[in-house]
């Protein structure tokens, strides 16, 4: 009895594969309309293992570009860390950016961040520490094509929030 659920179950779970497959195949054969031209996907994925530590961080963002100087976007995200024996925490929230191009090879940037932050002290007889942290960065950057390497500035930073370590950050963003 139980082959005969997991064959069933392995049927059902490819069948829905090839419907999803053969969805976006006939999305993809339409023509896009003119506002899904000018948006364009990325985002960014961490992954941070070491001796009684990791990081897992997903930012997923999208930006529509207004014109060939101008693009407004959002972006959500999720990470999670743990230092063994210390403590562990969940950070989940959203942004919204603004791109400028002056010239095809430079990228100024402004964000607003919104997170939440929930910490979990181990052992330490520290209570757990949950609040929201916003950000707001100014950035700048070299651009090629659909890449910008830069380094950005958090106006809002503070030494206490737990959050980021210092207000320059360096950035890469790609987008499709």
């Amino acid at each position: 009895m139980k082959k005969n659920s997991h064959k069933k179950s392995i049927v059902f779970i490819f069948s829905l594969l090839l419907f999803f497959v053969s969805k976006i195949d006939a999305q993809e054969a339409k023509e896009k309309s003119e506002f899904w031209k000018k948006v364009q996907f990325g985002g960014g994925i961490g992954l941070g293992f070491g001796n009684g530590n990791s990081n897992i961080s997903v930012a997923p963002s999208a930006i529509y570009n207004v014109n060939s100087k101008f693009a407004i976007g959002t972006s959500l995200q999720y990470n999670y860390s743990k230092f063994k024996g210390f403590y562990n925490s969940h950070m989940y929230g959203g942004s919204i950016i603004g791109l400028v191009n002056p010239i095809q090879e430079i990228q100024l940037s402004a964000e607003v961040e919104q997170l939440r932050v929930n910490v979990n002290y181990d052992n330490s007889g520290v209570s757990s520490n949950d609040f929201w942290n916003t950000a707001l960065f100014i950035g700048a950057g070299y651009r090629t094509n659909n890449v910008t390497i830069g380094v950005r500035y958090n106006l809002l930073h503070n030494d206490s929030d737990n959050v980021y370590t210092d207000a320059f950050m360096p950035f890469l963003r790609v987008y499709f």
